[in-house]
């Protein structure tokens, strides 16, 4: 069985106890998250679609690390003018496990 689930801005296919890096949600290492946003349910039977949200539907997962992504660096250079400037940016972002799909 596997579920779409939508959080931080993007969706994921998930399945049990699969491991993932998504945006970062709130807890720490070892707390179980539930994602309510449930775009679709599949597996052994019809899938079922939601319109846009499946109502009742839940993914439960646990929290396995808090981390940062690798740093993207924003370099911006005009040539001839003496003037460039470098920022840096490191995405916060939790390692999760799908523990359960409760389709309803």
């Amino acid at each position: 069985m596997y579920a779409v689930i939508k959080t931080g801005g993007k969706q994921y296919r998930v399945a049990a106890d699969e491991v993932l890096t998504i945006e970062k949600v709130v807890g720490d290492a070892g707390a179980m998250v539930e994602f309510t946003e449930v775009l679709m349910v599949a597996g052994s039977a019809d899938p079922k679609i939601g319109k846009p949200i499946i109502v009742g539907a839940r993914v439960t997962a646990e929290v396995v690390e808090q981390g940062r992504a690798r740093k993207v660096i924003a370099f911006k250079k005009r040539r001839r003018k003496n003037s460039r400037r470098k920022r840096g940016h490191r995405q916060e972002q939790t390692t999760v496990r799908i523990t359960e799909i409760i389709g309803a």
